[in-house]
């Protein structure tokens, strides 16, 4: 009996030891709360870098022996090109029709522009404001002259000699070795004439251009006619008739498609041409003429396009095939599908559509 009273007063004392222990820890504990909060902070999301100001895909662009017509008086010959056809402005699909819509992002490239056209489009592009007038651009490599008249007081012929190279941000920078006047070192007649480097480029009419001590930096996107061209320029150079810019690492690219037909692809994004638009590009112009060089007439490329033959790939692309602006016939007849063929079964196809079969 007296057994059986110690094991019970012995469970009664071990539960009252664990009910109390219970309530210790229930008392401890701290109050839940309605939602965990995370001890790091959430990854950022991340998506692709906008092109030209969008989150739209910009179209590749390849390039071989293509000569782009930038208005009636101005022509870049592209040796080889691999970059990018971005557009210029948010909300606008880069066009045929509008040069300012878009820009060439160049990976790698060659691309020449005639001497006498950039001279010729900076007379006229600085006609108002440069007291520099009636500029001339000669050279061989990287040493070149420029010369032109001064307009200080009286009319002064001026001659630039320098060093050209590519500098940071794409510019094209001359170092000058020697300024003469008169054909007359200006050493001598600086006391008299007070002319300084600074003075042939001032009164803002030559954007793009920047003096700085005896060096002049030129700015081509500000300088040429659209469309403009970006990308690491890594060479420059006269290589007459032509000035040469090298972008990239362009020389391996350039052996590689020697033998390679003239042509521009694009591919990928979204272009406008004409009233068509194409998503997802798949576009190739290939050149039919015979000539070294495709000839691409940004202002008159449907007169191109009409007169030449199109072909659609499995994929939904296009391969038009296309002759230069000059060999288009002057006859129009063969310009249009006279609506007499689609009525009537028995009159034979147009020339122009059996042609490219």
């Amino acid at each position: 009996m007296r057994s059986r009273l110690v094991f019970l007063v012995s469970a009664i004392v071990l539960v009252l030891v664990l009910s109390g222990w219970f309530v210790f820890r229930w008392r401890a504990k701290p109050a839940p709360t309605a939602q965990a909060v995370p001890t790091t902070s959430p990854k950022p999301i991340t998506g692709p870098t906008p092109s030209g100001g969008s989150g739209v895909e910009p179209t590749n662009i390849y390039a071989h022996n293509l000569l782009l017509r930038k208005g009636p008086d101005f022509r870049v010959y592209v040796r080889w090109l691999r970059g990018q056809f971005m557009r210029s402005k948010a909300n606008v699909d880069p066009s045929f029709d509008d040069t300012g819509s878009f820009f060439l992002n160049i990976k790698t490239g060659v691309i020449r522009a005639n001497i006498g056209d950039i001279c010729n489009y900076l007379n006229k592009d600085t006609s108002s404001g440069s007291p520099l007038k009636n500029i001339k651009i000669t050279g061989d490599g990287e040493q070149v002259k420029i010369s032109g008249t001064l307009h200080k007081i009286i009319p002064i012929p001026i001659m630039i000699s320098g060093t050209l190279s590519a500098v940071p941000e794409n510019d094209i920078q001359l170092q000058v070795s020697k300024i003469d006047i008169l054909k007359v070192p200006l050493k001598g007649l600086l006391g008299k004439f007070h002319v300084q480097l600074a003075d042939l480029f001032q009164g803002g009419g030559v954007p793009g251009i920047k003096v700085t001590g005896n060096t002049i930096r030129f700015d081509t996107q500000q300088l040429l006619p659209p469309p403009h061209i970006r990308g690491t320029l890594t060479a420059v150079k006269i290589e007459n008739p032509d000035l040469e810019e090298v972008y990239g690492n362009a020389r391996q690219d350039v052996e590689k498609v020697e033998q390679w037909r003239n042509f521009l692809r694009l591919s990928g994004g979204t272009i406008d041409f004409g009233k068509l638009t194409m998503h997802h590009v798949d576009l190739i112009m290939i050149d039919i003429s015979k000539d070294a060089w495709f000839d691409l007439d940004l202002a008159n490329y449907q007169t191109q396009l009409v007169n030449g033959y199109t072909h659609m790939t499995p994929q939904a692309g296009l391969q038009i095939f296309m002759p230069d602006l000059r060999d288009v016939p002057v006859n129009k007849a063969n310009q249009n599908i006279s609506i007499q063929w689609i009525k009537n079964r028995n009159v034979a196809p147009p020339p122009s559509v059996t042609a490219s079969k």
